[in-house]
């Protein structure tokens, strides 16, 4: 019998690696003869670089670069074992831990992503993946682009580093100084969310609040973010405001596809085309996947929905593994692929005192589908 087992992250308990493991582990105790395959995944987010490195071989590359606020920091990207594909979670140096409690979403900036993009391209990197999610910024990555030569003007003709608060100050936008060496690399800008530019759905009213940004900081990001997206269609010849998953990031989807011609992919289907998925799973008999918490985004966009759509389509049983809460919309995952949910939590308790015991917990969980999956195939 052959388990695939590919989960996302349990947040703030187990990464993806550490529940291949467990499950793994868990599996082979209760049935021996069986095959497992791991497959640690993530959704375009935090631990996506890990995810390509476990598939594809490869190592990290550690580059100090501006931070968040243009305080120097220690961030990273995967490269793969060929040197020709890059990693880039742009929350390895614009992200909101990064900030703690100096959260500033009208001052912070992407520029450190932008270096991280000249030091892989350098490297001999041909294609790079830029991992949206966590970001602490609101510029849509136009500090990026200047890190990488796109020019932006004011009214006076002076360059200046655009950051949330003077997107409107934005008079003009020059792409033909992009490095050279960037100009032939392909790009594909990872992200699990669909909210576009602006409006009620777009980065600034959505994202803004868990930024740090208030009601006077959102209107005035929100002004911002409309006036690039006019300067963006008018001098560069793109139309970004309604693009789906463009606000990602702080609006950084659309900038990559506005600065650096990027292609806007949902995290998970370019993590399991990487990883040769469909083939994986040709011969399995039951897939075994999960997340932190099953919800609303577990059916748009997130690893669960990702992994079932394609099991459906070869008839693979799907057993979904719920770090923490399940909630009502679980329902919906039934007509995705999916052939149970389970949380790993055996007592109803709070998440600081069950959230030690999650390895333990989640062994527990796989023990018991075992043993119920051994006694079926007895019958």
């Amino acid at each position: 019998m052959k388990f695939v087992v590919v989960p996302d992250s349990f947040k703030g308990t187990l990464s993806s690696a550490e529940i291949c493991e467990t499950v793994k582990s868990s599996i082979e105790k209760e049935m021996p003869e069986a095959s497992v395959t791991t497959v640690p995944i993530a959704d375009g987010g935090e631990g996506s670089a890990d995810a390509f490195l476990s598939i594809s071989g490869g190592e990290k590359v550690y580059v100090k670069v501006p931070g968040p606020l243009f305080d120097e920091t220690k961030a990273f990207y995967a490269l793969s074992s060929d040197g020709k594909t890059a990693v880039i979670e742009m929350a390895a140096c614009a992200g909101l831990p990064l900030v703690e409690n100096r959260k500033k979403p009208l001052e912070t900036t992407t520029y450190g992503v932008g270096q991280l993009i000249n030091d892989a391209a350098r490297k001999g990197a041909k294609r790079i993946i830029l991992c949206l999610g966590g970001s602490a910024t609101n510029e849509a990555g136009c500090g990026a682009a200047c890190a990488c030569g796109v020019e932006f003007f004011n009214k006076k003709g002076e360059k200046f580093v655009p950051v949330g608060r003077t997107l409107s100050e934005i008079e003009r936008i020059d792409r033909s100084n992009l490095f050279n060496y960037l100009k032939g690399i392909e790009f594909i800008t990872m992200c699990d969310v669909k909210n576009t530019m602006f409006g009620p759905g777009g980065a600034s009213q959505v994202f803004g609040p868990q930024k740090g940004a208030s009601k006077d900081d959102i209107a005035l990001l929100e002004k911002g973010i409309i006036h690039l997206c006019k300067k963006v269609k008018s001098d560069l010849g793109t139309d970004i405001s309604y693009i789906e998953g463009s606000g990602a990031a702080g609006g950084m989807g659309g900038g990559t596809v506005a600065f650096f011609g990027s292609v806007l992919k949902p995290g998970i289907d370019t993590l399991l085309d990487f990883a040769d998925f469909d083939s994986i799973i040709k011969d399995a008999d039951y897939i075994i996947t999960g997340e932190g918490r099953i919800d609303g985004q577990s059916i748009r966009g997130k690893v669960i929905s990702g992994v079932a759509a394609r099991a459906k389509k070869q008839n693979v049983p799907v057993i979904v593994l719920a770090g923490g809460a399940l909630d009502k919309e679980i329902e919906r995952m039934y007509d995705l692929g999916v052939t149970g949910v389970f949380t790993i939590n055996r007592l109803a308790e709070d998440f600081k005192k069950s959230a030690p015991k999650s390895a333990e917990n989640l062994a527990f969980t796989v023990k018991n589908i075992i043993k119920l999956i051994k006694t079926k195939e007895r019958i």
